[in-house]
């Protein structure tokens, strides 16, 4: 038997590595936060030893839909991925972001106020123009996790467009924005997303996003959207984004795909159908689901788009208005090509998650809110939103669990968390939604084999944006490894208590460094910025 010397060993582990194939049970030696071997050997010297005596160990689990760029300056520790035994996330995504900033105070603060509800707020100073600058930003402070960036839609519009950018743009405003989105592909993102449901991204033409699209498809990295209608309208809003990577030969990321209403249940089988079609006929289509069947955005996104185009200052004035609360009263109870989550889902199914200026009412539902208050559900919602000045977000019950799982089981999917850190609390998919899957669908419902959940949680996002040296336990592979106990691997946040440590994870290494072991956090920046 070979001798190695290294920094970690894991013994007798419960192999599971990434590929998809039979679990084996073997040591696992780390060197300079590498793989150094995976087998049977006498290890003389090892730094930090762990007996895996029926434990897992797998890879450190690829997020491949996040929203952590500002959480990654604000505190860099990133206990809420760690503690979920993720090691590796792609931020920017849904179009929101901060980078590029255009010149002087006003870009910052319309930067901040866009990015807000998803992001959070950042204090320290916004020195940053380009993504270059920001990644620069970021790895100087350091990260707790492997952090990838997408170029946002939003931010794109924001400095390549004059004035509001809440309308369409004009060819010489396309050109600036194409300019600027290769400028970031070249500067390492991994490709380019928008939010086509959020103002500003949601007034961008098909013009536009063609010329976007081909730039992206020109630089050979991918579109991640969140597509215009996930609700009513879902099947045209898929095709949209379809025909586009049909005609622009992008590969085409559908972020956290989902039909939301009771009553678009019945429509999930198709937009699974729609998307092998489309496949089948040469799209480089994929998609990737959050594991939760309630959602969670900005509370203002509940309002019609036409009052979206507006600054928040002014929105706020119009939701003092009794004609304009009518006329949002009247636009969210009948939609018209857009998705009004008040229609699809009710007060009952909508609540606070975080109201900066209103915290009494965080975890509550808007009836129960309205109740509190002795208001109407609408007035109440307008009240409140004309009077908040920073992080206001929801949870929304969005889909059932039947629709979920067979998402779920589809081949073409792969795991995202979706967290946002923007307020005092959280959905808990931000600190639980990796555990959430092995602990519920797979340790309790068995919907997929445990060799094939870890894959759609590590091989395959990694192989999507192709990192060659993360997401398979192999030798020389980079030492992102997290070890769990499969018998009790179970996630304990809720709404009311989103930050509960998870049960189950033992082990948490990035880059072959401890950074999370059994409930406590050792605070080490491991992570790196991944350029692509």
């Amino acid at each position: 038997m070979k001798s190695i010397v290294c920094d970690v060993l894991l013994r007798n582990a419960t192999i599971v590595d990434g590929s998809g194939e039979t679990p084996y049970i073997a040591d696992v030696g780390v060197k300079d936060g590498r793989i150094l071997d995976i087998g049977k050997f006498n290890a003389t010297k090892a730094g930090f030893v762990l007996d895996c005596t029926g434990l897992v160990a797998c890879p450190g689990f690829v997020d491949i839909h996040g929203h952590s760029e500002l959480e990654a300056l604000r505190t860099g520790y990133m206990h809420g991925k760690l503690a979920q035994g993720v090691t590796t996330e792609v931020a920017g995504n849904c179009g929101v972001g901060v980078y590029p900033l255009g010149s002087g105070e006003a870009a910052i603060q319309t930067a901040r106020i866009l990015s807000r509800d998803v992001l959070g707020d950042y204090d320290g100073p916004w020195s940053w123009r380009s993504f270059d600058d920001f990644a620069g930003v970021l790895a100087r402070r350091g990260s707790g996790t492997n952090i990838a960036f997408l170029q946002p839609h939003s931010p794109l519009r924001c400095a390549a467009m004059e004035g509001n950018p809440n309308r369409a743009a004009t060819p010489p405003e396309i050109d600036r924005m194409v300019r600027l989105l290769e400028q970031s592909l070249d500067e390492g993102c991994v490709g380019f997303s928008s939010g086509l449901y959020y103002a500003p991204a949601l007034f961008a033409d098909h013009d536009e996003l063609v010329a976007l699209l081909s730039a992206v498809a020109g630089k050979g990295k991918f579109f991640a959207v969140h597509h215009r209608c996930e609700g009513n309208d879902v099947l045209s809003s898929l095709q949209e984004v379809l025909d586009l990577a049909k005609e622009t030969h992008v590969r085409l990321e559908v972020s956290h795909l989902k039909a939301i209403g009771r009553k678009n249940q019945g429509k999930v089988p198709r937009m699974l159908r729609m998307i092998e079609e489309y496949r089948d006929a040469g799209v480089d289509v994929l998609f990737d689901q959050y594991p939760y069947e309630y959602g969670s955005t900005s509370l203002f996104s509940l309002l019609p788009p036409e009052y979206l185009r507006l600054t928040r200052d002014v929105l706020q004035e119009r939701l003092r208005a009794p004609e304009d609360r009518a006329a949002m009263r009247s636009a969210m109870e009948h939609p018209d090509g857009w998705d009004s989550i008040y229609e699809l889902c009710g007060w009952d199914d909508i609540s606070v998650v975080s109201l900066d200026s209103a915290p009494q009412y965080e975890g509550m539902s808007f009836t129960r809110i309205a109740e509190a208050r002795s208001q109407d559900p609408f007035d109440a919602f307008f009240d409140l939103l004309a009077q908040e000045r920073g992080a206001a977000v929801m949870v929304d019950i969005t889909q059932t669990e039947e629709s979920l799982r067979m998402i779920m089981r589809h081949p073409l999917g792969c795991f995202g968390t979706d967290a946002l850190y923007s307020g005092g609390r959280c959905h808990p998919r931000s600190w639980a939604g990796a555990v959430h899957l092995l602990g519920r669908y797979w340790r309790q419902e068995a919907v997929l084999p445990l060799e094939q959940t870890i894959r759609r949680m590590t091989y395959e996002p990694a192989k999507r944006l192709g990192l060659n040296d993360r997401g398979l336990l192999k030798t020389e592979n980079r030492a992102d490894i997290v070890v769990f106990d499969p018998r009790t691997i179970q996630d304990n946040a809720t709404v009311s208590e989103p930050t509960a440590l998870n049960t189950g994870i033992e082990l948490v290494l990035v880059n072959g460094i401890p950074a999370y072991r059994k409930g406590s956090f050792t605070d080490e920046l491991a992570g790196q910025v991944l350029l692509l």
